[in-house]
């Protein structure tokens, strides 16, 4: 299933996939999502389902959706609302995938607004190529394409894009990034930056997925033997906390995953959970001086006792 906005990276992306789907004998489907945000945003979607039943897409939908009273700003917002509404459509015709058509040019942008926000490795490591969104697999075969080469493809196959004018609108962060930022850099260090960007992303995606699954093991430490028998290492899980001896014991960049992921477990928000959040779990660990418990997203407190890390009331 291909998601679709009419611009030019999704109707490239949609282009492609038609043609290779074809000669596979395969089926694809089309998604477009109206956010409702602009005059003409209904009329729009049902131009792209419309164009993508003609070219053979089937089954097509325009999906409109509500974005106001949804939390974070507006983009965080509209793309909230977009992946519900896509991974819905998903399950609905029991697609095997999402297609997106992100390309290398975004890829770049994310980076940048990433290293802006201070964010760590995750964040610098951008969109992955292939995620699970809810159940349904989402891909981004177009990682590794130009945003000009989506434009070129598009007019090659005597296609009109959408131009949204919010890539345009300079009170959106990642509108300024795409006009003024990145074009300075390409004008400073060369056009072998935007490359550069999308490289780092790739590999700091290695690097975190090689730390998540080192925090996901360490979590997945079985509790005690029951007969008593003796362990060679502190087991990490104990008694419905995290030892703090173990906690010490892990490499620093894999207790703060272990950390993070636990909160989620124990029902801290994955949305509102901040590095914040994880370095206080994490001063009770490495820098505890008496202090009272950490207080994480969604009403869960977390304390020192006896030599553990229990959630408090």
């Amino acid at each position: 299933m291909v998601a679709c906005s009419g611009g030019p990276d999704s109707l490239a992306l949609a282009v492609a996939t038609a043609f290779v789907t074809s000669r596979l004998g395969r089926r694809a489907a089309l998604v477009t999502v109206d956010h409702g945000l602009q005059t003409g945003s209904a009329e729009r979607a049902a131009a792209v389902a419309d164009w993508a039943a003609s070219v053979g897409f089937d089954p097509v939908e325009a999906v409109p959706v509500t974005v106001a009273g949804r939390p974070g700003g507006p983009e965080a917002a509209a793309r909230q609302a977009r992946y519900q509404a896509l991974s819905d459509a998903a399950r609905r015709h029991r697609a095997s995938a999402i297609l997106l058509g992100h390309t290398r040019d975004d890829q770049a942008e994310t980076v940048l607004l990433a290293l802006a926000r201070g964010a760590g490795p995750r964040g610098l490591a951008g969109m992955p190529a292939r995620r699970d969104l809810a159940g349904v697999q989402l891909l981004r075969p177009l990682l590794d394409v130009t945003r000009a080469q989506t434009r070129d493809a598009c007019a090659a196959s005597g296609l009109t894009p959408w131009q949204d004018p919010h890539n345009t609108d300079p009170s959106y962060a990642r509108a300024r990034v795409r006009a003024d930022v990145l074009p300075a850099l390409v004008t400073a260090l060369g056009a072998g930056v935007l490359d550069n960007l999308a490289r780092t992303a790739r590999l700091l995606a290695a690097d975190t997925a090689a730390l998540d699954d080192l925090a996901a093991a360490a979590l997945a430490t079985p509790p005690p033997p029951s007969d008593g028998a003796a362990v060679d290492r502190p087991l990490l899980r104990d008694g419905g906390g995290l030892s703090v001896v173990a906690l010490a014991g892990l490499p620093g960049a894999v207790r703060s995953r272990v950390l993070h992921a636990w909160a989620r477990e124990l029902g801290a928000p994955p949305g509102a959970l901040s590095h914040r959040h994880v370095d206080a779990l994490d001063a009770l660990v490495t820098a505890w001086r008496g202090q009272g418990a950490t207080a994480l997203p969604g009403g869960v407190r977390v304390g020192r006792r006896g030599g553990r890390l229990l959630p408090v009331g």
